[in-house]
């Protein structure tokens, strides 16, 4: 029947919805004079006016008020405040006509008391039609699973509702840290403390939980998560306000846990005045801004309102997607930047000057570079000419181009490395080193940091497709450590150190705590509902598989060369200090590597680059 009467046209909805507030208006009526005069009403006489009035009056006004407009299963809180409205409005132009009128046989006192007979009926109406339409019973059967909502605030008394109305869980309750709501029940569930969330799931059979946290910091996210993880719960966090509102939310729309809530951290507010100095007004140029780091930087860049954009990448697809995003992200917030999207490779120094000459950037921004590093380990040859000379090359055409501010993005694999990714990429920064020291019309600078989370390549990623797939998840070694970061912040601090520097700095992120990737594997199969199978346990649902370490992988990562960081201005950005070659002996010298890399001779690249960089020490080559 429900189905039926959901498959009506709109049209039809409408005039039975009508129909029957007249009836109601009119038994209202009925019921009200009998109540008043304490007998059976037959009507007569005046009276008649009043049965005429109550449909003439409340029809438009229900209209007004857009009463016809609501979908009655998805009815909340303001539905029924807009109809209690209505009715206000209706009972005081009722009673004022019949305090005007002075009908005989009519009691003024019916002004009052037919509105509120009226307004119970036309709620109970809305409430029945809400309940029948959505067949909550059938629903809760055929439910998804039993949900515990975190957070008995808006957010989570509107995930409530609209779930309530889905029928796609059965929510069992709230649980909230506010001692003022623990114990008390919202909208007839429960709110329990946070340490009876272990006895609820056990007790209740709790399959969910569900963050309904928009506002809450990330570290009290993380320590939310951290203590739910040993549950044997699928823990997911809140869709979007819109969907929220609209009554529209299913499973589908509950999204997996951030990462950011598994090991980020809050964000330190950006320096307006620092972000905008080099970006405002002026030609920004951002090298592979197609990539993770290149994307997230074009991103936070036009914000800043550049007159120019340049978005440089060889990879075509990547450069439309980035270009076709920023093109809407201008639109939306009304930005008038010029965006210009540059096919063309770091390697090409051809294509680089002319870029320069044309379009004279005033800042660089080079995150282009070859980075996975068993790719790289297997393809020395393209990893250097990538990452080392392409940085010269884009460093040269900023040189003839009088760029005043070229800003290298780097890597932490780059101190001490073991393999040719991080090495190549130390020797990027010599050369900018040896160039900035070489009294150069171009500041030179360049940001170290850490791994990115979700950036293409990276484990996170990895990690959800294994687990999607039923696993194993694949660790390298059980001990292996990793920095991580999220992509915004990364670049937003890459964009405030580049604008502190005076040249040759090279800035070091603070990256936090480091993160060992076997604990990380294993919170994201517990916080998946799932338990780990691993330590010669077949019990549990997800296999963690250690494969080993890959060529040139390390166990740990380091951000400094020497011990001598500097603090500055900014409490998550240091300055190191770290010793290089002077530009015309190191001229001299790139010579022979650039011919290695062009024949692929691994084996020379590595003995060059352990002579030249700092701790490289590649499997199978002695030093020399």
């Amino acid at each position: 029947m429900q189905k039926m009467v959901m498959a009506w046209p709109r049209a039809l909805k409408r005039a039975v919805v009508v129909a029957l507030d007249v009836l109601m208006a009119l038994l209202a009526t009925w019921l009200a004079f009998t109540l008043r005069l304490d007998a059976w009403h037959w009507p007569s006489g005046a009276q008649w006016w009043v049965y005429g009035l109550a449909p003439l009056l409340a029809v438009p006004i229900f209209i007004r008020f857009g009463l016809y407009r609501a979908i009655f299963r998805y009815t909340g809180q303001a539905a029924l405040r807009a109809t209690g409205l209505a009715v206000l409005v209706y009972g005081a132009l009722l009673l004022g006509l019949l305090l005007w009128q002075r009908w005989p046989g009519v009691p003024r006192s019916l002004g009052v008391l037919q509105p509120l007979v009226f307004l119970l009926l036309v709620g109970a109406s809305r409430a029945f039609a809400r309940f029948w339409l959505a067949d909550l019973g059938q629903a809760r059967k055929n439910a998804d699973g039993r949900l515990l909502i975190f957070g008995a605030g808006t957010a989570g008394v509107q995930t409530a509702t609209a779930m309530a109305v889905s029928g796609q869980f059965v929510v069992l309750g709230f649980v909230d840290d506010d001692a003022g709501k623990v114990g008390r029940s919202i909208d007839g569930l429960p709110v329990f403390a946070p340490a009876d969330v272990p006895r609820v799931v056990a007790s209740q059979g709790v399959t969910d939980i569900l963050l309904a946290l928009p506002s809450a910091s990330r570290e009290r996210r993380k320590n939310i998560i951290e203590s739910l993880r040993e549950l044997p719960v699928h823990i997911r966090t809140l869709p979007g306000w819109a969907d929220l509102a609209s009554g529209r939310v299913t499973v589908s729309d509950f999204r997996e846990l951030d990462v950011e809530d598994l090991l980020g951290r809050d964000p330190v507010p950006p320096d307006a005045a620092l972000l905008a100095r080099d970006l405002a007004g002026q030609v920004v140029l951002v090298s592979g801004a197609g990539g993770s780091i290149g994307a997230e930087l074009t991103r936070q860049i036009v914000q800043q309102q550049p007159r120019q954009l340049l978005l440089l990448d060889h990879n075509e697809f990547g450069l439309y997607s980035i270009h076709q995003e920023l093109q809407g992200i201008c639109a939306a917030s009304g930005l008038a930047v010029e965006l210009v999207p540059l096919l063309g490779s770091v390697a090409n120094l051809a294509r680089l000057q002319s870029v320069c000459a044309t379009y004279r950037p005033a800042t660089v921004y080079h995150a282009a570079a070859y980075k996975h590093v068993p790719m790289v380990e297997d393809n020395a040859g393209e990893g250097v000419l990538n990452n080392v000379f392409g940085t010269l090359n884009l460093a040269r055409a900023a040189l003839q181009s009088s760029v005043k501010r070229f800003v290298l993005v780097s890597t932490d694999k780059a101190v001490r490395p073991t393999n040719v990714m991080g090495a190549s990429k130390r020797m990027a920064e010599l050369v900018l080193q040896a160039l900035a020291a070489n009294a150069a019309s171009t500041c030179f600078t360049m940001v170290r940091f850490g791994n990115v989370l979700d950036s293409s390549g990276s484990v996170v990623p990895l990690f959800r497709r294994q687990l999607a797939a039923g696993g194993p998840l694949t660790v390298t070694h059980a001990e292996v450590t990793r920095y991580f970061m999220t992509i915004p912040e990364a670049a937003q601090l890459v964009l405030q150190a580049g604008a502190m520097a005076v040249g040759g700095d090279v800035f070091v992120l603070d990256m936090g705590k480091p993160v060992k990737i076997m604990d990380l594997a294993r919170r994201m199969v517990q916080l998946s509902g799932r338990t780990v199978r691993d330590d010669g346990c077949r019990s549990g649902d997800i296999e963690i598989a250690i494969t080993g370490l890959r060529p040139g992988e390390k166990l740990y990562e380091e951000l400094l060369i020497g011990d001598n960081p500097e603090r500055t201005a900014h409490p998550r950005i240091m300055k190191a200090h770290e010793p290089f070659v002077p530009w015309l002996q190191l001229e001299q010298e790139l010579q022979s590597l650039e011919a290695a890399a062009r024949r692929n001779d691994g084996g020379a690249i590595k003995t060059f680059l352990q002579r030249h960089v700092h701790g490289y020490q590649p499997a199978g080559v002695t030093p020399g």
